[in-house]
């Protein structure tokens, strides 16, 4: 990670951040951001179903599910262009599953902006805790989902099994970048299933090094 000033709009903080970075960002990541490959192997897409990705950065994620569900129709949006870069290099190469790219803020976006009403499946993957209006993503998310699709979850945990001193250098670190673990992400997912009758799934993985969720929307 390269770190970012903060007298600049969040589009633009990450378009520095990445203009450089995306060459080498999916090496890197591999390493610390755990639990995206579970979360994908569970994503269940129905035949022809729709996929969105938010904050889908080089589009490692969706290539990912391309290949795991071929017949879903695949969606990405980012509010990076720089981001979107790559991501359309990675997933317009011959034998990839067509893929729908628009650079847009994970606040604040509509399902027709890609042509659909709404989506079977939404993936966030540790970006929740790059973005500083969070809990206004879910919200966004939510109403984005098809009724009985779901809203699939990973990001950083609050390490909450693992010794103290690991969870303080980590916290300590990541937020030199400007990310920061949600603390109250699993009360503010429960809050939201409770106010819509919807359903919510929490497991920590690596001790509480990562968290996911499962959002599911109820069929009204």
């Amino acid at each position: 990670m390269t770190a970012i000033d903060t007298g600049a709009t969040h589009a633009e903080r990450m378009d520095r951040m990445y203009r450089t970075q995306r060459h080498f960002y999916d090496l890197t990541r591999k390493y610390y951001l755990f639990g995206r490959d579970t979360l994908i192997r569970a994503l269940d897409v129905p035949v022809d179903g729709s996929v969105l990705e938010i904050g889908c950065g080089t589009g490692r994620n969706l290539a990912l599910i391309g290949r795991r569900f071929p017949q879903a129709r695949l969606f990405g949006l980012d509010i990076s262009a720089e981001m979107l870069v790559s991501a359309e290099a990675k997933l317009g190469k011959p034998g990839r599953t067509r893929t729908v790219l628009r650079v847009a803020d994970a606040t604040d976006f509509q399902p027709s902006e890609f042509g659909e009403t709404g989506f079977d499946r939404i993936v966030i993957s540790y970006a929740l805790s790059m973005i500083p209006d969070w809990e206004k993503a879910i919200d966004a998310a939510i109403a984005a989902l098809n009724p009985g699709g779901s809203l699939h979850i990973a990001d950083f945990g609050q390490q909450e099994r693992l010794p103290r001193l690991f969870q303080r250098g980590l916290q300590a670190w990541l937020k030199r970048f400007h990310v920061t673990p949600r603390e109250t992400m699993v009360t503010v997912l429960r809050q939201k299933g409770e106010q819509f009758g919807d359903t919510v799934e929490h497991r920590p993985i690596g001790r509480g090094y990562a968290w996911l969720f499962v959002y599911r929307r109820q069929v009204k």
